[in-house]
């Protein structure tokens, strides 16, 4: 009995392990979400500065086109870090759905479970990927919004 209770144990924290990549790919994509929205505060109160300043035009008019063009290429990083963000937890979810489901499928015996075991740990797997090509993506378009800001000061 201990031993079907302790292998039962081991079964079901298997997507557990998961639960915590997911958890540190979470981490991660929260510290990139408040870093944009950080970048895009300072910018907009950059721009708001430069409305009030009448000395060097030229430079302030090119400054401001760069500041928007930052704006709005970090308004779609914010989405992108939003999206890797909802499908690491929905992948989390699914992760936690696996393990209940092998908790009663190892209780109940019921063969039929088997395959809703498998369905929601893909289900967990395919979420984690999703999340990391939007977490990729979001990353070459930041390299994109460092170069603006290389360029402006060229």
């Amino acid at each position: 009995m201990t031993e079907s209770v302790s292998g039962l144990i081991q079964i079901m924290l298997a997507p557990g392990i998961m639960i915590s990549a997911c958890g540190l790919l979470l981490l991660g994509m929260n510290n990139k979400y408040s870093l944009v929205v950080n970048r895009i505060r300072l910018l907009n109160e950059e721009r708001r500065s430069l409305r009030y300043e009448e000395k060097a035009k030229i430079k302030k008019n090119k400054r401001h086109k760069s500041i928007d063009l930052q704006i709005t290429k970090l308004s779609f990083r914010i989405v992108l870090v939003r999206n890797a963000v909802f499908s690491y937890s929905l992948a989390v979810a699914f992760f936690i759905i696996s393990s209940l489901l092998i908790g009663l499928n190892q209780h109940n015996s019921l063969q039929s479970l088997s395959w809703a075991v498998i369905l929601a740990f893909l289900a967990g797997m395919i979420g984690v990927l999703v999340g990391i090509i939007f977490a990729g993506i979001e990353v070459w378009k930041g390299y994109k919004i460092v170069d603006i800001e290389i360029k402006d000061f060229s």
